[in-house]
Parts: structure tokens; C-alpha cells; sequence
């Protein structure tokens, strides 16, 4: 589904990845691990069209959209919910919806996957008519990730969506992932509670300085002892 061939992405003087590879498969739930700074969100921000790559390709579905724009590559079923939720905050929950759909030319379809998200959230629903900024925190990612499945993804890429969340809501986030996950979507999921990633991943991939070191099955990545010792706390 998703094939990323050795690509570069460089900020100004600075290299972020260096030849990054990894691959997603149609059903998976795939998981980037590493550090701060070790590339993940340059990673999701190339293949989303926000930054474009200096090498390598990026396939999706047999298209090529290495050079695509963002509403091309929204429009091929490839959505981004980016670090930091970035929800509209003085749009009501229901207008937040809404702009997910803004490629989908016929209203019935927005409506009718609007009322998917709150089949799926029904938090959401009650606050229909509250601003976005009004949330919780974690209500707030719900939202997040609410629009993003208004946008008919067939691939979801999730940039760090427990970050700042109380643990139970943590559960909730990637109960939710994994929910979307069954429906048919494929994931691939920046992390930094590891633990929580591998317990609803296929798969996973860790990352340090811009490259991939180790690739393997989530419950392999579990028992291993490097990956454990650097990302799971050593227990």
C-alpha cells in the first residue's frame, strides 16, 4: 500500500532522513519508534506532501506522490492527524467534522461518515455544538482523529496521539485506533509510549538518526532487549 524508498529530507543545512525506507501493507498497523529527533515526523511530513524529499520515492497504491501536493494525496486516501491535534478551536465539534470532508463533493457522503465519527465517539455527539477549544485534552485528540476519518482514509498516519494524555485516556486513543484499524484502515503510528504502540501494532519500525535500524513484528520488537532497555524503560 504505502512504499517509502530511500528518501532524504533536509531543512535548511540540516539532514533529517537519510535513505528512510519502511513499507505498509494494506490491514496493517505499522509503528515508528525512536527518539526525539530521530526523523518520525519528517517521516509522516514527506509522505502527508508538507515537506517535499531531496532523494528517494514514496509510492502510495501505485502512485507515485513524491512531488504530490497535500490535497492530492488527501484525495488518494492517505490522511495525516499531525502532532499537537490542531483542531479548529473556536469551530463548533460539529464544524471541526465538517472540514474534514472538504474534498468530498457530495454532502450526503460528509453526513454520512460525520455520523460514523460519532457512532465511534459518542462523546463527540454530545458536544456537537461545543468549540473545539472547549475540549479536554483528550477530547480534543478524539476530534483530531474524528476529521481525519471524515476525509475516507485508507491509510491513517497518527503523529504522537497520546502525547499529554492521563493514561486511561491513552487506552481510549489507541482503543480507538485499533477500532478503525478492524474497519478496514490501515495505521502507521509515530509513538513515544512504545508500549502502548506495539500492544495494537503489526508491526514496527525503529528509527535513529534519520534511518531505520531494526524492522520486525510488534511482539518481536516487544522482547527485544535493546528495544526494551531504550524505549520500553527497561521493563
Amino acid at each position: 500500500m504505502l512504499e517509502i524508498d530511500g528518501i532524504d529530507v533536509s531543512y535548511g543545512g540540516v539532514q533529517a532522513l537519510h535513505g528512510m525506507s519502511l513499507t505498509v501493507a494494506d490491514g496493517e498497523v505499522v509503528a515508528l519508534l525512536g527518539n526525539n529527533g530521530a526523523g518520525k515526523t519528517s517521516t509522516l511530513s514527506a509522505v502527508s506532501g508538507l515537506v517535499r524529499p531531496t532523494g528517494g520515492r514514496i509510492v502510495f497504491d501505485g502512485h507515485d506522490i513524491t512531488r504530490a501536493s497535500p490535497p492530492e494525496i488527501v484525495g488518494l486516501g492517505l490522511v495525516h492527524v499531525p502532532e499537537g491535534r490542531r483542531i479548529f478551536s473556536t469551530l463548533t465539534v460539529q464544524e471541526n467534522l465538517q472540514m474534514g470532508g472538504y474534498l468530498v463533493r457530495d454532502p450526503a457522503e460528509t453526513r454520512r461518515r460525520i455520523d460514523r465519527v460519532y457512532g465511534l465517539l459518542p462523546r463527540l455527539r454530545e458536544r456537537r455544538d461545543q468549540q473545539g477549544g472547549t475540549l479536554s485534552g483528550g477530547e480534543q485528540q478524539m476530534l483530531a482523529v474524528g476529521r481525519a476519518i471524515v476525509a475516507g482514509p485508507r491509510l491513517l498516519m497518527l503523529d504522537e496521539p497520546s502525547m499529554g494524555l492521563a493514561p486511561l485516556v491513552v487506552t481510549a486513543v489507541m482503543e480507538l485506533i485499533a477500532e478503525i484499524n478492524a474497519d478496514g484502515t490501515s495505521v502507521l503510528l509515530v509513538e513515544q509510549n512504545a508500549k502502548a504502540a506495539l500492544k495494537i501494532a503489526t508491526r514496527g519500525y525503529v528509527v535513529e538518526n534519520g534511518r531505520c535500524v531494526l524492522d520486525a513484528p510488534a511482539g518481536q520488537l516487544a522482547d527485544d532487549s535493546r528495544v526494551v532497555e531504550a524505549y520500553l524503560g527497561g521493563v
